[in-house]
């Protein structure tokens, strides 16, 4: 019984060193960017994707979770901090939808089976980012105007990098999976 309560001590352990770790990986990414307006490119949705299928969705979702905490409360760790104004204003400013997109492209990447094709999960990970864009792109039209050129905006200028961070990602997501044993 002890044996037991230790090796689950220890799981609960690695999950939370591995959230905590997640979100300094994020915070990097977020840092590691292309200025463009009114959303700049960063390597964000990669890491996102990379942690959902890497920790599974449960944990990518939790880290996250924190992550988006760790900016609403003023830390600098959002794309554009502490240039731009920190915490939970520069939370609700142009970028929100994305942000929030994470959640569920997590989620759903940390959800799908990876083990089949490379084709099948190319078209898997088209359809998990594309969660981040439909919800940035709506939460962009809200907050400036559906007046504005929103997609050339807020997408299309992202799609040729974001085609090949999938690929990448579609290439090495069978031996990314190897990870999820160490959780």
């Amino acid at each position: 019984m002890e044996l037991v309560k230790q090796k689950q001590n220890i799981k609960i352990l690695k999950a939370v060193l591995v959230v905590f770790l997640g979100t300094i990986l994020l915070a990097i990414s977020a840092k590691i960017k292309i200025p463009f307006y009114p959303v700049p490119m960063t390597m964000q949705t990669f890491v996102v994707l990379f942690m959902g299928i890497a920790f599974g969705w449960k944990i990518a979702v939790a880290t996250i979770a924190l992550y988006l905490f760790e900016g609403i409360i003023g830390l600098p760790v959002f794309s554009g901090t502490p240039e731009k104004g920190i915490g939970f204003t520069y939370f609700v400013g142009p970028t929100m939808g994305y942000l929030i997109g994470f959640l569920l492209a997590a989620f759903l990447t940390g959800y799908m089976n990876f083990k089949r094709n490379i084709f099948l999960i190319f078209i898997k990970l088209i359809f998990a980012v594309s969660t981040i864009y439909i919800l940035g792109i709506l939460w962009l039209g809200n907050l400036i105007g559906w007046d504005k050129p929103i997609l050339q905006l807020g997408a299309m200028p992202f799609l040729l990098a974001e085609l090949f961070k999938i690929s990448l990602l579609a290439l090495i997501a069978k031996k990314i999976l190897i990870l999820r044993k160490f959780i």
